[in-house]
C-alpha cells in the first residue's frame, strides 16, 4: 500500500498533522497502537505554563522567546510560534472542540486537587481563572456522583476555602449510577459519560441537583459528560437553574477522550486511513530516506510512502523504550538525546526535574530524525517523542505536540 504520508502514532500530534496534511489534499495513513496519552488530559491545553527556572509564566510568547536553542519551540522559531497557536486552535474548533484562551496570556485551570495552574486554552464551561490568587466565586457547592472516587472533593474543599471560596460538598445519584456503581471497576469518569449519554437519565441528574442546591454563586462538578461530544455539557447547564462549572478528574479523562474521538472523526472526514491497533515493527532506509515500514498486524503488506511522521509518543506511550545499557527509539534506531550513563538518568529525590524527562529523538531545526549522526530528509520526529524540553517542569507538552505536528505538516505540504 503507497501513501503520500505514513504517521507513526495517534495521539495528539499524530492526529494533528495528519488532519492538516489530509486539508491539503495528502493521502495520509496514520498508524495507532491504540489508546493515547489524551486520555490522561486534563481539559486544557498548556503552550508554557513556566520558565525553566520555575518561575511562572504569564505570557508565554514573551517566555519562548528566551528558551535554549534545544527546546522544540526554539527550532520552530518566535516569529512562528503566535500564528501556529492560533491555526492550533482553529484546527481544534474545526474538529468541534470548543476551548477558551489565548497565547498572549495564560490563563488559570482549576486542577483535579482544586489547585490553580497556568493554561492556554481550556474546554468550555470548564472551571478557570483569569488570576492565580482568586477565583471568580465568593461560594460554591461542590457536588459529586455518589460513590465516584476519582473527585477527591475534600481536597477540591480545602483548596478552594484556602483561596478564600466558602464551599459546600453533597452528592447525588440516580438508579442508573446507583446501577454502575455496584461494580467499582465501572465507577470511572468514561464510564459514568456513557451512562449521562441518555437524555433521560441526565434529566434525572439535572432534577436532583436542582433539589439539592443551594444559595451558592455556582455549581462545580466532575467532568463527567459529553463522551463524544459536548451536547450533554450544555444541556445539563440549561436544565439547572444555578450557574454551573465543570472540574476535570483523575484520569481517565473524557475530556481526552472526547478529544481524541473528534479529531479521529475529522480525520476521516478528510479521507485519512487510521490503522488502530497496529504499531509500526521497522523500516527500510535507501540513500538516506525511508522507504517504508512494516506493521505488528500486516505481515503481508508493505507500507510505502513519500514522507513519514514520527509522532510515537515519550516512555508512556513506548515511543522511547530503555534497557540496563541505554535509552533507543525502538521503530528505527533514530539518534537519542540521552546520557550514555544510567545513574545520570534520574534524581533521587523525586520532587526534582527527572533527566530522563527532557530525553528524546535527535532532530535538525526542521525536525528532520537523525540516524547515525545523519538527517533522514524524508522522515520527520514530533510531539512528545522529541527531546530537549520537560513537558512536566514547564507545562508545555500540549502546546509542543500540536505546534511541532503543524510545523513538520507545513513543511512537507510546501515542498514540490
Amino acid at each position: 500500500m503507497r501513501y503520500d504520508i505514513i504517521i507513526i502514532g495517534g495521539g495528539l500530534s499524530g492526529l494533528t498533522a495528519g488532519i492538516t496534511l489530509a486539508q491539503a489534499g495528502k493521502k495520509v495513513c496514520i498508524v495507532s497502537a491504540g489508546q493515547s496519552s489524551l486520555h490522561f488530559h486534563s481539559g486544557s491545553f498548556d503552550l508554557l505554563g513556566y520558565e525553566p527556572d520555575g518561575k511562572e509564566t504569564a505570557h508565554p510568547l514573551d517566555a519562548i522567546a528566551r528558551l535554549n536553542a534545544s527546546h522544540p519551540y526554539s527550532k520552530i522559531g518566535y516569529q512562528r510560534i503566535a500564528a501556529l497557536a492560533d491555526k492550533a486552535r482553529n484546527l481544534l474548533t474545526a474538529a468541534g472542540i470548543s476551548v477558551k484562551g489565548s497565547a498572549q496570556q495564560n490563563h488559570y485551570r482549576l486542577t483535579p486537587l482544586g489547585m490553580l495552574r497556568p493554561a492556554w486554552l481550556t474546554t468550555e464551561g470548564y472551571a478557570t481563572s483569569e488570576t492565580a490568587d482568586a477565583l471568580p466565586w465568593k461560594s460554591a457547592e461542590l457536588l459529586n456522583v455518589q460513590g465516584f472516587l476519582d473527585f477527591p472533593t475534600q481536597f477540591i474543599a480545602a483548596n478552594l476555602k484556602k483561596q478564600g471560596v466558602a464551599c459546600q460538598v453533597k452528592a447525588f445519584t440516580t438508579a442508573e449510577l446507583s446501577h454502575a456503581r455496584q461494580s467499582p471497576t465501572e465507577m470511572r469518569a468514561t464510564n459514568i459519560a456513557k451512562v449521562l449519554a441518555d437524555k433521560d437519565v441526565l434529566h434525572k441528574v439535572a432534577d436532583r441537583i436542582n433539589a439539592i442546591s443551594g444559595d451558592a454563586d455556582v455549581l462545580l462538578l466532575p467532568a463527567v459528560l459529553g463522551f463524544s461530544d459536548g451536547e450533554s455539557l450544555e444541556m445539563l447547564k440549561e436544565w439547572v437553574r444555578k450557574p454551573i462549572e465543570y472540574i476535570a478528574t483523575l484520569p481517565p479523562s473524557v475530556s481526552g477522550v472526547r478529544t481524541a474521538i473528534l479529531l479521529k472523526r475529522l480525520f476521516a472526514q478528510l479521507g485519512g486511513t487510521l490503522l488502530i491497533g497496529d504499531a509500526a515493527t521497522e523500516g527500510q532506509f535507501t540513500d538516506n530516506r525511508l522507504v517504508s515500514v512494516t506493521t505488528e498486524h500486516l505481515t503481508d503488506e508493505t507500507l510505502y510512502a513519500d514522507c513519514f511522521i514520527l509522532a510515537s509518543g515519550s516512555f508512556m506511550s513506548h515511543g522511547l523504550k530503555s534497557n540496563y545499557e541505554h535509552v533507543f527509539e525502538p521503530v528505527f534506531n533514530l539518534d537519542v538525546h540521552a546520557s550514555a550513563k544510567r545513574d545520570e538518568w534520574t534524581r533521587e529525590d523525586s520532587f526534582d526535574a527527572q533527566p530522563y524527562m527532557e530525553y528524546g529523538v535527535r532532530t535538525d531545526n526542521d525536525f528532520h530524525a537523525m540516524k547515525d549522526g545523519k538527517a533522514i530528509e524524508n522522515l520527520f520526529a514530533i510531539g512528545s517523542v522529541l527531546g530537549g524540553h520537560n513537558s512536566v517542569k514547564l507545562a508545555d507538552g500540549t502546546g509542543v505536540s500540536l505546534l511541532t505536528a503543524l510545523q513538520a505538516a507545513e513543511t512537507i505540504i510546501g515542498r514540490r
